[in-house]
């Protein structure tokens, strides 16, 4: 079992211990970490090099209150703000970033848009989210829809007054095949001028509800990911969440969230893999002397500690810009992009400091190189939140 020295994290809570209004985000920092101790840090090798999706484990995270953290009290959850949640994702992935990215997916894309966006009927859904009774999913990607959600090609169509017939398919969908209910975002005005898209819920069994190709997969390999097929699935009206036509807009206050997940993912995967960088320089030691002391690594380390303490900024401020529900794109963006761009050269870097030793399969720091690349990828790829940020600059 691998020993982590927090020395970023304790610099961390220092400063957190004399502001009272975190003292929540303290709590539920030794939350996570207790739990990602006991339950996650043990399996977290044999979860990779079998890509074991953990339900087991998620339901086992809904009982310590973990699987509802942005959801309201009276509904089974936590009534967390984005500092808290954040934070709670940073811990997890430190230890697991597969295992971090299962429980941000759950509660900030699928739970979060069930909360936000659905009904009274929809409460008890909720609430078994909220519990870990029940594990989410959130199908936005499709093979030619990624960045371009305007191109969305799965079709739901109105049969009578209270049907619909979904057809089309979804790529790359966290825990796809495993998931008990799926939000799904679907084109419900087909050649009309607007971008029409409906966001509905769907049911694990549902007849023409197919699980299509399990992905094999570089990192993150224990958060399992599908392509979801739909073939004439017959759903209720009941089954929608928003308004018609309104799913776009639904799904792009969604990933405001997602953003700030993968950007405290991102920040967890640096630390982790600084930490483990600077206590190999520490104790490793050639021509007489540990390796830190020679400029070429302690400047490295120096470099990589400056970079984490900028994201670390950046995605506070995004978590309080969603907290506050003021204006959160640039925010959000920025933390996104700099944190995920940090931890692939972070890890990359500590694989290096580390030699022959990270890059050996049983070194955590193997693992933070593959996860790594994801940040720079899901919710939204580097690219996208630079076109985003260049836009809102323009204006």
């Amino acid at each position: 079992m691998v020993n982590f020295e927090p020395e970023v994290l304790e610099l961390h809570n220092r400063d957190l211990e004399d502001n009272s209004s975190c003292l929540d985000v303290k709590k539920w920092r030794v939350i996570a970490r207790d739990f990602a101790d006991h339950y996650v840090r043990p399996n977290v090798r044999k979860w990779d090099d079998q890509q074991v999706f953990p339900s087991e484990v998620l339901i086992e995270a809904g009982r310590h209150g973990l699987m509802g953290l942005l959801v309201s009290k009276d509904l089974g959850g936590q009534d967390l703000d984005y500092l808290c949640y954040s934070a709670i994702i940073e811990e997890l992935s430190i230890v697991d970033p597969s295992f971090a990215l299962s429980v941000a997916a759950h509660n900030s894309l699928c739970t979060n848009h069930v909360y936000l966006y659905g009904k009274e009927r929809h409460k008890h859904w909720i609430r078994n989210l909220a519990s870990g009774r029940c594990i989410g999913s959130w199908g936005l990607t499709e093979a030619t829809a990624g960045s371009d959600v305007k191109g969305m090609g799965t079709v739901a169509q109105k049969i009578g007054n209270d049907q619909w017939i979904i057809n089309g398919k979804k790529r790359f969908i966290t825990h796809g095949a495993s998931s008990d209910l799926l939000v799904l975002l679907a084109r419900t005005d087909v050649g009309g001028e607007q971008c029409g898209i409906t966001s509905f819920l769907i049911e694990r069994g549902t007849k023409g509800f197919i699980v299509g190709k399990k992905d094999d997969k570089l990192g993150m390999r224990s958060s399992e990911t599908a392509e979801l097929i739909f073939e004439n699935c017959l759903i209720r009206d009941d089954n929608r969440l928003g308004e018609i036509g309104q799913g776009y807009a639904e799904s792009m206050k969604i990933l405001e969230g997602g953003r700030v997940s993968i950007a405290a993912l991102s920040l967890g995967i640096a630390v982790g893999a600084y930490n483990e960088a600077l206590k190999h320089a520490k104790n490793r030691e050639q021509f007489g002397k540990p390796i830190i002391d020679f400029q070429a690594i302690g400047f490295k380390l120096a470099e990589m500690a400056t970079e984490i303490a900028a994201s670390r900024l950046l995605v506070e401020k995004a978590a309080q810009a969603v907290r506050n529900g003021i204006e959160v794109t640039i925010p959000v963006c920025m933390a996104k992009l700099h944190a995920s761009e940090t931890c692939v050269k972070v890890a990359s870097e500590a694989l290096q400091i580390m030699g022959g030793y990270g890059y050996m399969k049983d070194s955590i720091v193997e693992k933070y190189y593959r996860d790594s690349k994801l940040c720079t990828i899901g919710e939204g790829t580097s690219e996208i939140q630079k076109l985003i940020l260049s836009r809102k600059l323009s204006k």
